[in-house]
């Protein structure tokens, strides 16, 4: 009977200590994603007239502009191509002022901002430069530069300015700065930078809020699954639940009151193919259907019942050019 009370106490003990280690807490907001990766549907539109990658796309008045990026010819293209959704049709529009790629495009009082971006392979050659293009006059103008050069820079356009989010200045080393424009003033001025600095990643505006998901720290392979929330009211960053799956080199977008991450680089030296939706009300991920195809360096955005991708290449640090117009939907 003596046995068996030791051997009764010392499972008690060690009880106490697996229930302990399992209740310490978590210093970040716990992984919280949901399966269904058959839900959602993707289906193909009329294609670019040429196979583009690290572009810049944004929508105003039912017409679709992808900007900027690579091709085989040039790595700093002037592109900017207008796709009407009603029609299926794609045509030339007025070219940006200068070659840029990995830039950062958002609508704000129905113009397209163009921000930052790299001149030169590598990540190399970034710059400050922001300019509009007004859609009804097919036209560009120069404005306020950004108070340092960066290129893969996160933009989104929240209570009528635009805030510019992390990024990678001319050392090539990323950075945690978070610029705000006035298109008023013509004025950029310093917000509270990230915690934790990355370039590639996604910026969206939702409910009041500017969400800064994923990206890299350095190289393709240096992914971050971070996600910060920042409010405006009181300039600070909190965290939001981390991406699901740590990448950079994605697209993104608002849909259906869910923030949607897809695609990105690297992993095994493969693309991802991943599709995974932040939703607002619930501060849960979910998996969507995943891409026909993985890629990375392309960009979404969400007009009426419908999320276009547009671009991007299928290896890892580049290779050959996509030209597809892919449309993502939801039931």
């Amino acid at each position: 009977m003596k046995h068996l009370s030791m051997i009764a106490a010392l499972c008690l003990l060690l009880a106490f200590f697996v229930t302990a280690s399992c209740s310490t807490p978590s210093q970040k907001p716990p992984r919280q994603s949901q399966s269904n990766s058959s839900q959602g549907s993707w289906s193909h539109k009329a294609p670019m007239p040429i196979g583009i990658s690290q572009v810049a796309v944004a929508a105003v008045a039912g017409k679709i502009h992808v900007m900027t990026g690579s091709t085989p010819d040039r790595v700093d293209q002037t592109i900017n191509l207008e796709y009407d959704i009603a029609a299926d049709r794609w045509r030339q529009r007025a070219p940006l002022p200068r070659g840029l790629t990995h830039s950062a495009a958002t609508v704000l009082n129905g113009r397209i901002y163009i921000v930052g971006g790299f001149t030169t392979g590598g990540h190399g050659g970034a710059v400050d430069s922001v300019y509009e293009y007004n859609p009804s006059t097919d036209a560009w103008r120069a404005r306020a530069s950004l108070k340092s050069p960066r290129g893969s820079v996160g933009v989104a356009a929240l209570d009528g300015r635009l805030h510019a989010v992390g990024g990678r200045g001319l050392d090539k080393v990323t950075v945690t700065t978070h610029e705000v424009y006035d298109p008023v003033s013509n004025r950029w001025t310093d917000r509270a930078p990230l915690s934790t600095a990355r370039d590639h990643l996604a910026v969206v505006a939702a409910n009041g809020r500017i969400h800064a998901i994923g990206g890299r720290t350095n190289s393709p392979t240096q992914n971050v699954d971070v996600h910060e929330i920042y409010n405006p009211a009181t300039n600070s960053w909190t965290a939001g639940a981390p991406l699901p799956t740590a990448r950079s080199g994605v697209a993104y977008a608002v849909y259906r009151n869910s923030i949607i991450v897809a695609g990105g680089e690297c992993r095994d030296k493969r693309t991802f193919a991943e599709n995974e939706a932040y939703d607002l009300k619930t501060g849960r991920w979910l998996t969507l259907a995943p891409l026909p195809a993985s890629r990375h360096a392309f960009r979404g955005v969400a007009v009426g019942q419908n999320l276009y991708f547009a671009g991007g290449a299928p290896n890892c640090g580049g290779g050959p050019r996509l030209s597809e117009m892919l449309v993502f939907s939801l039931p």
